[in-house]
């Protein structure tokens, strides 16, 4: 997949293109529908698929006191828009004067000029240009002026009442709903960063952690304990108990951890497991319980055994689900 990140950086013979925009954040079920239709398009009539983003997210400019957290970074972004199938993506520096440009300036310097579209692929609330003055009427208007062709994906319901969206998603990510959020991604959700040394407490008493690091991407679910996978830089994929808050047991934490206990390594590797400066993923299945402050260590450990033992529970049937899944992709290839 390529990636341009200023129009100025496309080639001038360019395309010709099937093209949609969005913020694309999550990549979730809804987004999936529409890359897709996008890449299908685009196959079926032999021109070049393209993804148009934005970076910062508009929210992060025009209303910068606003807490607006991604729930995906952007590499974790272009990895999934790239198993898609898309060819390119375009990802536009976004400031006060890129959002001045109206309708019609942004749809001409973007989609007609720089990507030469054929058909420009949107739902029916999609909203763009100065003040968000653009919207759909105003795409097929400039469509049936510039030669392309207007094609409408409508939205996606993840079931009769809930509208899947980025907004839905943060929201069940934060009431530790994390099988609600997975429906609506289309996977469970997840974290990507550096394992970091931290204080060692775990390690102490028995249950040694992978820490990430601050500047990791994704959203940081509820404060809790949660059965998850780690999966490191060799693509080796760790059951885990997943630990998120500062620790209330324990004084001198005051910003927000997580923190990934491998379960269940060979004994032969115990010594020698070391994820230190390796990026890994983290992927949240199942939230176990909320922070609590513990009187004494004993308690501590005690229940960390049971949090290893029903996490271990959890993973063994969320990895025989992922099993079925895979053996019913492959008898039916063609099943969406």
């Amino acid at each position: 997949m390529h990636i341009y990140r200023n129009r100025e950086d496309i080639p001038a013979d360019f395309g010709p293109s099937v093209v949609t925009i969005g913020n694309f954040d999550g990549v979730h079920i809804g987004h999936a529908r529409v890359i897709s239709r996008v890449v299908d398009l685009a196959r079926e009539n032999s021109l070049t698929s393209v993804a148009v983003s934005f970076d910062p997210h508009p929210v992060k400019v025009h209303r910068p006191e606003v807490k607006h957290h991604d729930i995906m970074g952007q590499e974790s972004r272009q990895h999934f828009m790239q198993l898609l199938g898309l060819d390119t993506y375009v990802l536009l520096h976004y400031t006060l004067e890129f959002a001045a440009q109206s309708p019609e300036e942004f749809v001409k310097s973007t989609f007609v000029d720089a990507l030469h579209a054929r058909y420009v692929v949107i739902g029916d609330d999609v909203r763009f240009g100065r003040n968000n003055s653009g919207d759909l009427n105003t795409m097929r208007q400039l469509g049936a002026q510039y030669g392309f062709e207007v094609i409408v994906v409508e939205d996606l319901m993840a079931d009769e009442l809930t509208r899947c969206s980025s907004t839905r998603i943060r929201q069940l990510l934060l009431d530790a709903d994390m099988e609600g959020a997975a429906r609506l991604l289309g996977r469970s959700h997840q974290m990507y960063g550096e394992v970091v040394h931290g204080l060692a407490r775990g390690r102490e008493l028995g249950f040694p952690t992978a820490n990430l690091a601050l500047e990791s991407t994704g959203f940081i679910p509820a404060d809790g304990v949660y059965a998850g996978w780690l999966t490191d830089e060799s693509g080796v994929r760790h059951p885990a108990a997943i630990s998120v808050g500062t620790n209330p047991t324990f004084d001198g934490i005051e910003h927000r951890q997580v923190e990934a206990h491998v379960i269940d390594r060979p004994e032969e590797r115990v010594e020698d497991f070391n994820l230190y400066g390796q990026h890994v993923v983290v992927e949240f299945v199942k939230h176990l319980r909320s922070m609590v402050a513990f009187t004494g260590i004993e308690a501590l450990i005690e229940q960390m055994n049971q949090d290893v033992d029903q996490a271990r529970e959890v993973l063994a049937q969320d990895a025989a689900c992922a099993a079925e899944d895979e053996e019913y992709k492959r008898a039916h290839p063609n099943a969406i």
